[in-house]
């Protein structure tokens, strides 16, 4: 008689070990995994948030698609495909153990009429020599066998690469210890960003939980600088840093070149270079299409200025000649970003020393006003992603450990050959776990090489 919470027990049992659950979680976590990709990242750039309407991001948030990789549904869909692993493991894993480690040594009538490869010997010697002949040839071509003697017959059993069959477990585990890897990093770990203008430090970041972390030391930026093409398009920045504990540098990380691919490493916190900018500010007059009344602006470099109308303003990229990007120009310009109080935004470039085509914009756009571009102060500072991941380690066991069961699941097979000797008969049998037909090939050759031991002159 069983009971009701045995029925449940066995039930839930059975879901987790289904094969059908699997392929569901797999799919879905690929499917998923594209909201990653779409969808932004951490904090969404202003350009994609005014593609959206507030209730989309209100619910985008609300679901955690800006920080998928830690949402809590990523991750018990992790956890579930874990325990489904660890399941699917444990239910199969009786069987192969019992094969690999109480291997049948004995050719009964059964075992022989279920073997694909099966050959036959005559042979009129003595069982026992026969025996030691073919002890020594199985030693030498193929295994060790182990001999066992079962009414007045003798068995020979050899097998090569049992633990092969095992192969599906380690790739088992090694999913496994990568998901351990990655929940490890994902919840003790962090990813965030930080601006550092030229002289500045900071020693402080902003997580994406909103939350202030100390980082426990100070990171200076001491010099940035930008290497150009001919056409003006950057060809590497670099960031030259230092950590500083107490407010004195640290031995060996002084003075440290940080560029793309070449992060510095400190304490477990790796910063990558990933932007820079100017976090000067930038100078402009606004006045009527007359040129009356001008007002003096100032934007600073990182951040957008409103205006009393409801519309602002940010710089979005300036050079100190427009003559590399528009031959017949000159000068200073600054490519801005404009929008209204209603969200409609529009970009276009204001020159220094082209104010006739400042007061052509103005007019194609109405009244104005008229935006002349005074030019900037020159303060860099380097954009550089924060990360830390405890769990990359771990990540990395697994990985190896995936290595080698997919090396021994497609390049290694579990290979078993039986002999009975009996009756001036000696039948010799093979089967293999994989390749069945490469299997077949070395069988025959290996039939064929007995024979002729056992049947050369003596």
């Amino acid at each position: 008689m069983t009971t009701p919470n045995r029925n449940f027990l066995h039930s839930l049992w059975d879901f987790f070990c289904s094969l059908k659950l699997t392929m569901f979680l797999l799919i879905s976590l690929a499917v998923l995994s594209i909201i990653g990709t779409v969808i932004p990242q951490g904090t969404p750039p202003e350009q994609y948030l005014a593609q959206i309407t507030p209730n989309k991001l209100k619910l985008y948030k609300s679901l955690g698609f800006f920080d998928m990789y830690h949402s809590w549904w990523f991750i018990m869909m992790l956890t579930m495909l874990t325990a489904n692993l660890i399941s699917c493991s444990i239910k199969r894993l009786p069987h192969i153990w019992k094969i690999i480690t109480l291997p049948v040594t004995i050719m009964n009538d059964g075992l022989e009429k279920s073997l694909a490869n099966l050959s036959s010997i005559k042979s009129s010697d003595e069982p026992t020599a026969v025996k030691e002949q073919v002890v020594a040839f199985l030693s030498a071509e193929f295994a060790k066998p182990i001999v066992t003697e079962v009414d007045g017959a003798w068995h020979l059993f050899a097998q090569k690469s049992p633990w092969c069959r095992l192969s599906v477990y380690f790739v088992h585990l090694s999913v496994i210890v990568i998901f351990i890897g990655a929940m490890i990093g994902s919840i003790f770990g962090f990813k965030s960003f930080a601006n550092i203008p030229e002289g500045g430090s900071v020693s402080k970041i902003m997580l994406r939980s909103e939350k202030e972390l100390d980082l426990g030391f100070e990171l200076r930026l001491e010099k940035f600088s930008v290497a150009k093409y001919d056409n003006g398009a950057p060809k590497e920045f670099k960031s030259i840093l230092t950590v500083l504990e107490n407010g004195k540098p640290v031995p060996d990380y002084t003075n440290v070149r940080v560029i793309v691919n070449d992060p510095l490493t400190y304490k477990g916190i790796t910063f990558y270079q990933s932007s820079y900018g100017n976090a000067g500010n930038y100078f402009f007059t606004f006045s009527e299409l007359d040129g009356k009344n001008p007002v003096s602006v100032t934007i600073p470099g990182q951040s957008a200025v409103n205006f009393p109308d409801g519309s602002s303003m940010h710089v979005v990229e300036a050079t100190n000649d427009v003559a590399q990007f528009s031959p017949g120009l000159s000068g200073p310009a600054a490519q801005v970003e404009r929008r209204t109080a209603d969200g409609k935004a529009e970009s276009f470039v204001i020159y220094a020393n082209h104010p006739e085509l400042n007061i052509q914009h103005a007019k194609q756009n109405g009244s104005g006003p008229v935006i002349h571009y005074k030019g900037a102060e020159e303060l860099m500072y380097t954009g550089l992603q924060v990360a830390k991941d405890p769990g990359v380690e771990v990540v990395w066991l697994g990985c190896i450990l995936m290595v080698i069961g997919i090396y021994a699941a497609f390049f290694m097979s579990h290979r078993r050959i039986w002999v009975r000797i009996q009756d001036g008969s000696v039948t010799i049998g093979g089967n293999a776990s994989k390749n069945p037909g490469g299997f077949q090939q070395n069988f025959e050759g290996l039939v064929e090489r007995l024979k002729s031991d056992l049947t050369k002159e003596k």
